[in-house]
Order: structure tokens, then sequence, then C-alpha cells
């Protein structure tokens, strides 16, 4: 009777390892992947010209003239460098998109065509953030960018985040958020 008792507790001994060591996977990988991203976005942030911001200014394809780096004295300026043609863009965009609704947001879309077709682009996916077209990627240049997506925060006119690839709304926000301090 007692090895019958002893099956029962082995087994539910073995399930609850089994979850902590699937929690301690998950968590490994978690720190992984958090330490190879925060690496990737240092070394990006080495190629980009300095810890003060080239300057972007131009007209928006609204028409509106905007300043993006007088913009950043006021909150952090998110400044999106991204294309028509990028796939992973596609997974970033609606993320800029509505975190324009509480930050200044410069797209800058690079390589994608003349202003009707990336206004059109916008328009088709209902993006609603502040866009300059760069069609010779002349600011990509100038601010060293050659990956898209491509996300800078701005802040007090200086470089305060580079990130590149997929980011999700809460690692924006998390970004966002610690500019704050």
């Amino acid at each position: 009777m007692s090895t019958g008792n002893q099956t029962t507790v082995e087994k539910t001994t073995k399930k609850k390892r089994s979850l902590k060591h699937w929690l301690k996977e998950i968590a490994i990988y978690f720190v992984v992947i958090v330490a190879v991203s925060m690496a990737v976005d240092a070394w990006r942030m080495s190629e980009m010209p300095t810890k003060v911001a080239p300057r972007l200014e131009g007209l928006t394809l609204s028409g509106e003239y905007l300043d993006a780096i007088e913009m950043s004295y006021s909150k952090p300026v998110i400044v999106y460098f991204w294309a028509t043609w990028c796939g992973a863009c596609k997974f970033v965009s609606p993320t800029i998109n509505s975190v324009g609704d509480s930050y200044h947001v410069v797209g800058i879309a690079g390589s994608s065509g003349e202003d009707k077709r990336v206004s059109r682009f916008m328009a088709a996916h209902d993006y609603h953030f502040n866009n300059i077209n760069d069609n010779r990627s002349e600011i990509f240049r100038q601010w060293g960018v050659s990956v898209t997506p491509t996300i800078v925060i701005l802040h007090q006119g200086q470089i305060k985040s580079v990130t590149t690839g997929i980011t999700t709304p809460p690692g924006l926000y998390a970004r966002l958020w610690l500019e704050n301090f």
C-alpha cells in the first residue's frame, strides 16, 4: 500500500518539478532575449552619428512643417524609420500608430516611392502619424540608419534610445517610460 502512495507522491513531485523546470527555462530564455536585444540596441546606438541628434525637419505628407528636435523639448519624440516594402514594418507600424495618440511620432519613409504612393499606403493601413517621405534615403544616411524598422527616441534634442526590428507595444512603452527618469 505504501508503494502506491509513493508512486502518487512521486508523480505529483515530478509534475511540480516539471512546472518549476519550465518556469525556470522560460525565465532563462526571457533574460537571454532581453540581453541580446539590449546588446543589439547598444550596437545600433553606436552607429548613430552622435548622442546629439542631427537636424530632422521638413514637410510631412500632409504639408505640415515640423522640427523633431524642437518637438523633443516638450516631450519625447519617436522617430520611426520605415518603408512601405519592409516586411517587419507591417508588425511595428500599428504600434507606432497607436503610440502616436500619447507621444509625438515622426515617421521617415525611406525609398518608398513618391509622396502620393506613400500617402495611399498610409491611408490604406489607417496610419495617422506624421510622416516625411525620404524617397532618396538622404535622412536615413544622415542619421546612419541602415535597417528598417529603426525606432529612435529623442528627448531634449538628444538620442536616448535606438532599437531595430520588431518591437512590441510594451517594449516601446517601457523605453518611453525609462526615458522619463
